[in-house]
């Protein structure tokens, strides 16, 4: 069944995140995973994380063994290592779960 994260993160490189996003797309879409939806954040009105949230999306996979799968692809790992660390300055898993179709 259909897996889906919502995640919520504090981005204080915009160009260096998008660098992120460029290089792991390629690595996503092998994984047949994808944005599903994707929103920069004005304002955030309440919040449990321990960082301020600018950018929340959702990520979109098949199951849950090929989103687990696509986090452990060593390539991925390399590009999140270069490019999401230095950019990211907090990030939070605020829901995961799996849809009906």
């Amino acid at each position: 069944m259909p897996h889906e994260i919502l995640v919520g993160l504090n981005v204080i490189d915009p160009v260096g995140y998008q660098a992120y996003r460029d290089a792991m797309a390629p690595i996503l879409a092998a994984h047949g995973g994808s944005f599903r939806f994707d929103f920069t954040i004005a304002a955030t009105l309440k919040s449990e994380a321990a960082h301020p949230i600018n950018r929340v999306f959702t990520l979109g996979f098949k199951d849950k063994q090929t989103k687990e799968a696509f986090f452990a692809n060593p390539d991925y790992r390399q590009v999140r290592a270069r490019h999401f660390e230095p950019s990211v300055k907090g990030s939070t898993i605020i829901a995961e779960y799996t849809r009906d179709g």
